[in-house]
């Protein structure tokens, strides 16, 4: 298998995995478990490429995943102008600990100035 299943159902994963995305390129940071950092840092990274594209269809391609116009066009003229020279790397991972709940393995997710 290609992808982590989160121990979700494919909807609900998919719903998480589109939010957080969405959530990470708005705010540029945020603080989750390490499986599912992986997981978005997978599609942000796709999403950047997509920014930076700059096409049609590039641009109906993210309209269709991310979950708002703002952020699309957020993508395609802030981060893809910052990102133009860099291929590829766009996020960085900082480990913060374990939650105390369960002990996951807890991370934040940004993205490089």
């Amino acid at each position: 298998m290609s992808y982590r299943r989160l121990g979700l159902r494919s909807d609900h994963r998919r719903a998480l995995l589109r939010n957080a995305a969405t959530s990470l390129l708005t705010v540029e940071k945020i603080s989750t478990t390490e499986d599912r950092a992986k997981e978005i840092r997978r599609i942000v990274e796709r999403m950047i490429t997509l920014g930076k594209r700059g096409d049609l269809h590039a641009r109906r391609q993210a309209l269709s995943y991310l979950t708002t116009d703002a952020v699309v066009h957020k993508l395609f003229t802030e981060l893809a102008e910052r990102y133009s020279d860099r291929q590829g790397g766009y996020t960085r991972m900082v480990k913060t600990g374990f939650r105390k709940g369960d002990g996951a393995s807890m991370v934040i997710l940004e993205l490089v100035k």
